[in-house]
């Protein structure tokens, strides 16, 4: 995603968080008994976890480059 700036990666990593939260108490839930039994499942867990993952990834290098960590530099002390 080129072009993203560090607050839409935060946002996006709110969001998921928010997401991550709600799906842990209520992922799936089952209605009814023997051959009527229907489950629900509202989303992948695992999945909203690897989303948040990598917005929390990418927040990292967004703030590291913010602050021009992304680049090596050197240093030339006098003799």
């Amino acid at each position: 995603m080129a072009g993203i700036t560090l607050e839409q990666a935060e946002a996006k990593l709110t969001l998921w968080l928010a997401a991550e939260e709600k799906l842990a108490t209520s992922q799936s839930y089952t209605i009814g008994e023997g051959d009527s039994r229907r489950t629900l499942t509202r989303a992948d867990l695992a999945e909203v976890r690897r989303a948040v993952e990598y917005w929390d990834q990418k927040v990292k290098e967004l703030t590291r480059d913010a602050r021009g960590r992304g680049r090596t530099r050197y240093a030339v002390l006098p003799r």
